[in-house]
Parts: C-alpha cells; sequence; structure tokens
C-alpha cells in the first residue's frame, strides 16, 4: 500500500508539473494567421508552408488550404469550419484570415467551378462577413498565377476572378493582396525558362501545351504535386510568392510588420 501511495504521488507531481507546461505553450502565441485556399496555398504544391516559416515564433500559422477545392467546394466538404472554431477560442489578441481562392472556380471542373457573377463573389463575401462577425481580420488574396507563356507573353486566365476578389474587397472594406497582378508581373519580368524553375519538378524535354481540358486533369482534386506543370510550385516557387505576400501583407497590414523573420539566404 505504501509503495503505491509513493507511486500516486509520484504521478500527481508529475502532472502538476506538466499542466502548467501545455498552458505556457498554448499561450505563447499574439497572433494567430489562418491559410484557406486552394493547391497554390496548401502544402507541398503551394507557397503557404513557406509564408508560415517566415513568421515569428509568436505567431501561430495554421495552413488549411487544400488541393483541388474552390470557394464552394472548401465550405460544401466542411473544411471552412475549422476557421470559425479557431476563432471562437479567443486565445489570441488578433486573427487574420487569408482567403485565396479563383483555380478551380473556373469552368470545367465538375463539383468544384462556381458561376463567376452569382456563386463566386458571394461565396468570398460570405467567407468576409463571418470572419468579421467573430472578430477576425480577413484578407482576401487575388489567385497565383499560372506561368504559361504563349510567343514570350504570359496568359492571365485568372485575371476575371482576381477582379472579382477586389470587386468584393473594395464593397466589404477588406484587405486586399493583389497577388495575381504581382506574380504575373514577376513571371512574365523572369520569362519562360526561369519561370519554369519554380515548379514542382524540373520541365521535361519536351512540355506540351496546356489546353483548358488539361488544367482540369493538373489540376484535379487532392492529388499530390510530384510532376512538372504551370501551376503549382516547388520549394524555390513556394519561397518566392511566400516573399511576395510577405511584403503585401507588411505593406497592407501595419500590425504585422514586426511579425516576421529575419530571412537571410532566401529568394527575394
Amino acid at each position: 500500500m505504501r509503495r503505491a501511495g509513493l507511486f500516486l504521488s509520484a504521478v500527481f507531481g508529475l502532472m502538476l508539473m506538466w499542466v502548467p507546461h501545455v498552458h505556457a505553450q498554448s499561450a505563447q502565441f499574439s497572433t494567430r494567421v489562418i491559410l484557406v485556399g486552394d493547391s497554390t496555398m496548401a502544402s507541398k504544391s503551394g507557397y503557404g508552408d513557406a509564408l508560415c516559416a517566415r513568421f515569428q515564433v509568436t505567431v501561430d500559422c495554421v495552413n488549411l488550404a487544400r488541393g483541388g477545392r474552390s470557394s464552394g467546394s472548401f465550405r460544401a466538404e466542411g473544411l471552412w469550419d475549422k476557421v470559425p472554431a479557431l476563432l471562437r477560442q479567443r486565445d489570441v489578441k488578433n486573427t487574420y484570415v487569408l482567403i485565396q481562392f479563383g483555380h478551380n472556380d473556373q469552368p470545367g471542373k465538375p463539383g468544384r467551378s462556381t458561376d463567376l457573377v452569382t456563386e463566386f463573389p458571394v461565396n468570398m463575401a460570405r467567407y468576409v462577413a463571418e470572419v468579421k462577425a467573430l472578430g477576425g481580420v480577413p484578407v482576401l488574396v487575388t489567385p497565383l498565377t499560372r506561368r504559361s507563356f504563349h510567343d514570350g507573353v504570359l496568359e492571365n486566365n485568372l485575371l476575371p476572378w482576381a477582379q472579382s476578389i477586389e470587386t468584393v474587397a473594395k464593397e466589404s472594406q477588406t484587405v486586399l493582396l493583389p497577388l495575381n497582378a504581382d506574380s504575373y508581373a514577376a513571371v512574365q519580368t523572369m520569362g519562360e525558362a526561369e519561370a519554369d524553375t519554380l515548379a514542382v519538378a524540373p520541365p521535361p524535354p519536351t512540355v506540351v501545351e496546356t489546353t483548358k481540358q488539361d488544367l482540369a486533369r493538373l489540376e484535379r482534386q487532392g492529388a499530390a504535386r510530384s510532376a512538372f506543370d504551370r501551376t503549382h510550385v516547388g520549394v524555390k516557387g513556394a519561397a518566392v510568392f511566400a516573399k511576395m505576400v510577405e511584403q503585401e501583407l507588411t505593406s497592407q497590414v501595419p500590425a504585422l510588420r514586426d511579425a516576421f523573420k529575419a530571412m537571410e539566404g532566401v529568394a527575394q
């Protein structure tokens, strides 16, 4: 009995030592940044994790972006539910929610495509309203450019979706990060050969021109990115576009200027 009592006392003592550590760990964050979007922001195929890595340790960066999702399917699948759950925790002073869709809202993607006029802007505005209602700060992000060139000129077939997001941001007085315009200008300047080095994998000897039908196949829902394409990004591309988003955030959201690390040796 005496031995059992000593054992229980030791266990209780360890529990007392462990509990404050848990509270200290959960209380170490002053700010939370939540990423909501598609594969161009998601882990392994987008810039989201690279952006999270740029924040100071006092920032809790949560990447909820998922490959192949649109402004409609992200909610329909219940993925959005995690955002209001985090906002209701009230365990950090400020929560910023970056919302980026467009790629999979385009036509030709059954179960994901949304109407550009009647659905897409409504979906985006609803996300904004829900974040604000729960005390968060929504940040709308226009879609990352694809990197397909024709006769030396970069296509921008995501421009209508970027413009729709810009309108929603203006009407709702929401912070806007013009990633589509920024990334388009940067990729056009670097040219096709250099832009191809931003992909998940090196290009094959012969790259076949991408058609609208190919996009639906290349950007299929939930697929891991392991082959070359001009939509998703590897380590280098993720670093380039994460830095771009950081620059826009520090410009548009002054409260986040001190939230980032000094990143040496990372592509600017």
